[in-house]
Formats: structure tokens, sequence, C-alpha cells
């Protein structure tokens, strides 16, 4: 006898888009029936277009679209979306400030690291010839033809992108030393907590993961040193990818006293790190500036202007400012002296 699932959701992503395994990996523990479809197929190109043409695109059912399904962008609020549709499993802290340094984490996730993760990738030859050998491959029965075309076009592409997520030979160690540190920091962390939030994931465990995944199971150099540093972040990662057998409960998440030491020293990094170039990002934006222009750990960090990341601190700060005054008091006292709450003046 089978048993059918009706209308499941439909995502479409690669597993080379940290994105795709962030949404992923969270649809697994969230127990939410979908199908994955690879980016690019035929089976992808049937498929409403979404919103934005990045990865990757998340569809539901039941909603005016093409076979009744409408397509979706942005992990971030796709998450959001989830959660409003979704009881069960939530990834949003119960605690308003838990939730909020949830928030900021995950931004982080999603913004700073994902220049550690491109620049890993095609910054340094060694990982640049081996994804554009592995990438194409992921489509399972590519012709040799196609996978050698892909490397002739989508990898020089990449390489010549760099310098959108700020990747260059002033940056790069910068950079490189950040990841280092996150290791590090998320070794000790790990060592008192299964989860980043705590005795269950919440939506920063999966924005980083969906990260760290890549540069800890493809790119060959951060592998290195992934295992140079922390094997519980390379096995994390490993089990991240299909948690839907854990079951959790409301007391899984940490007390709000416990909130400053667990996450203080890494909303330290956040604050070193991230932080100044948000706040950069967005006085480029506003001046009209052609360059970001900064200091980030005692070295200059210079990269056009993003305007996605000036919207990302707009969002955040919008979360901040819809805290009720108890709330946001204690996340300020949090903050206070990481660095981050610059990011909230005033």
């Amino acid at each position: 006898m089978k048993t059918e699932v009706k209308n499941p959701l439909k995502l479409a992503g690669s597993v080379g888009s940290p994105y795709s395994r962030k949404m992923r990996s969270l649809l697994r523990y969230r127990r939410i029936p979908f199908h994955f479809i690879e980016w690019g197929t035929e089976a992808s190109k049937a498929l409403a277009r979404p919103p934005l043409p990045m990865m990757p695109a998340l569809y539901f059912p039941g909603l005016p679209g093409e076979d009744g399904y409408a397509p979706t962008s942005d992990s971030t609020f796709q998450i959001k979306r989830l959660e409003d549709e979704f009881s069960e499993r939530s990834v949003i802290p119960t605690d308003p400030v838990l939730a909020f340094i949830d928030f900021l984490i995950e931004d982080y996730a999603d913004e700073w690291l994902t220049k550690i993760m491109f620049h890993y990738r095609w910054a340094i030859a060694e990982d640049a010839e081996h994804a554009v050998r592995i990438m194409p491959r992921w489509h399972l029965g590519v012709s040799e033809k196609a996978a050698t075309e892909f490397a002739e076009t989508f990898g020089k592409r990449q390489i010549d992108r760099l310098y959108v997520v700020g990747s260059n030979a002033v940056t790069g160690p910068v950079i490189e030393e950040s990841y280092r540190r996150l290791l590090g920091l998320l070794e000790a962390l790990l060592r008192e907590q299964p989860f980043v939030m705590g005795g269950r994931p919440g939506s920063a465990d999966f924005g980083l993961v969906g990260q760290l995944i890549e540069l800890v199971q493809v790119e060959p150099a951060s592998q290195a040193v992934a295992r140079e540093i922390s094997y519980r972040v390379l096995a994390w990662c490993d089990a991240l990818e299909d948690v839907s057998g854990i079951e959790v409960d409301e007391n899984q998440w940490p007390s709000r006293n416990e909130i400053a030491p667990l996450y203080g020293p890494l909303l330290g990094e956040i604050g070193r790190t991230y932080a100044p170039y948000l706040l950069a990002n967005a006085a480029a934006l506003e001046a009209g500036a052609e360059n970001v222009e900064c200091e980030i750990m005692g070295s200059a960090w210079s990269q056009i202007p993003f305007k996605y990341q000036g919207k990302c601190l707009g969002w955040l700060r919008e979360a901040h400012a819809a805290l009720g005054e108890d709330d946001r008091a204690a996340v300020d006292a949090i903050l206070s002296g990481t660095g981050c709450e610059t990011l909230f003046p005033g």
C-alpha cells in the first residue's frame, strides 16, 4: 500500500549553492515534505520563474502560479514564510531576545560567511580547478562536453566576480583569518551544546551550515583548515544535512541569562568583521560612492558597494526597533562591547 504526500513543496537549487543546502537541511529538519529539483535541469525549467534569479527557489502549492505552485526567493524570507504556514519544529526561538540573536547570526552567515565560501572556491587556484570539475557533474548524467564547457564559461565568470564579494589580494588574508577564528569559536560553542542555538537548531544553525558544508566538504583548501582546527565542525556539518530524526521541545532553547556567556565570543567576531563592513557599505551606498572603504581587524577592506547588504542592515534595524522596550534593552546589554552595538545607534 502506497502513502502519498499531497502537494509537497518544491525546492529548486543545487548542492553547490550554500543557500540551497541551507534550505534543504532546514526542510528536512522541519519534516516538511518537499521535492528537491536540481537547478538548470529540464524539470526546473518547467517551473515558474522565481521573483529573483537566484538559488534556491522554493515553491508553495495551492497558490496562483504554474501548475498551482507559486515561487519564492531569498532563504531568510522563505524561512519566515515556512514559520507562518507550519507550526511544528520551529527554527525561531520563542524568546524575542534569543530570536533576535538568532537572526543576527543567520544574517552574518548569509552575508559575511558567503564571502569566505566564495573566496575559497574561486580565489585559490586548487579550489577553483576542483570546483569547475565537480560542479557540473552534480547534474547527474551530464555529458563530458557540457562539463567541459561549464569549466570554460561559468568558472571564468565566477573568478572574474571575486571583486563583488570583496575578495582580492589585500582582503584575502582578512577573509582567511576570519574563517579560522570562526572555526575555533564554533568548536568551543559546540562542545557546550549540540547546535549553535542550543539543544535544538535555530535559523542561525542552517545559515551557518549552508556555507560551512561547502567549505568543509567541497573546497580542498578550506577543508584542510577545518581538519586542522575543528573536527567537531566537520562532524556537525555532516550531521546537519539531515536532523529530521531528532526530537525537540521548547525547553531546549537557552535561557535568557545564558545568552551573553554563550554567544558573546561569536558576537564579538561579528562585531569585528561584519559590522564595520555593513556600516561602511551603507555609507558608500548613501554617498553614491564607487567603493566601500573601511578597516577590518586592522587591515584595509575595499570592494564595490552591495545594495542587498544595505537592505540587510535595514532589516536588522527594523527587527531591533520592533522589540519591546524591555527586550530591546536586554538585547542592547548583550551586544554592548561586542562591536555589534554600532549597528543600532541611538
